[in-house]
């Protein structure tokens, strides 16, 4: 089996789509020009006007926006098997920057590349949209977190999001996963102070329900967890495939 064909993305898409052989060729002429990208050089800066987007199959992207003060607040953290950019290619203009937090590998995509493969295969069309359109549920969440759960929920509802969609793509089961994020990268994306996040870290861990150290997250009471987070993952839409 070729790689793109177990890479993150084609796993991601999978789960909304059964991939035929024709889609699975296109997929692969989209992961042609493989990119390597150091951490902390953006591949998308806000206001860039260039019509380029990223297929993530290697490490971590966070992806923010840099207020008139100076203060950044992350938007999310891209894994394996993400777009990076779409909408920078489809609005003209990027609204956000993406940041490697770790050395990462990606394909480069432009826009003629993506246009021609929607014109070839209208459901691989359909499931880029399913993705595009879980990114944004996942979005809604974020915000729900930020403005109505206390700030112990909100960290354990986002691990238990992180767990599940990196279980999607075969980097995480439900004992855990590994981790690259700092107590700076949740203080920017759940809208805490370093000081406060190593405090929820530490009460979740006291309370036996999950513990993130050492750069690895360990779900110890994972059921109890979700109840405490009141975890409903049906809006990461991963039940199985829809068009068949």
């Amino acid at each position: 089996m070729r790689a793109y064909e177990e890479s993150p993305f084609t796993r991601k898409l999978a789960a909304f789509v059964a991939l035929s052989k024709d889609e699975l060729s296109v997929l692969e002429r989209l992961h042609q020009r493989r990119r390597s990208f150091r951490v902390g050089i953006d591949l998308v800066h806000q206001g860039q006007s260039e019509q380029t987007a990223y297929i993530l199959s290697e490490g971590w992207v966070c992806s923010y926006k840099i207020q008139r003060d100076g203060t950044r607040q992350i938007v999310d953290f891209q894994i394996p098997g993400d777009f990076l950019g779409l909408r920078s290619v489809l609005l003209r203009t990027s609204d956000h920057s993406f940041e490697p937090i770790t050395d990462i590998q990606a394909a480069e995509v432009s826009a003629s590349d993506l246009l021609e493969a929607f014109a070839q295969t209208p459901r691989l069309a359909t499931a880029i949209l399913w993705a595009a359109s879980r990114d944004e549920a996942m979005v809604v969440e974020h915000l729900v977190g930020l403005g109505r759960r206390p700030a112990d929920a909100r960290m354990a509802h986002f691990l238990l999001e992180l767990g599940a969609r990196l279980l999607l793509v075969g980097l995480a089961d439900k004992s855990g996963y590994a981790c690259p994020l700092t107590q700076y990268h949740l203080a920017d994306a759940l809208g805490l102070s370093a000081v406060h996040v190593n405090r929820v870290l530490r009460h979740l861990r006291e309370d036996g329900l999950v513990t993130f150290r050492n750069g690895h997250v360990t779900f110890d009471d994972y059921d109890r967890l979700i109840d405490f987070a009141e975890f409903d993952p049906a809006y990461l839409d991963q039940a199985g495939p829809v068009l068949l």
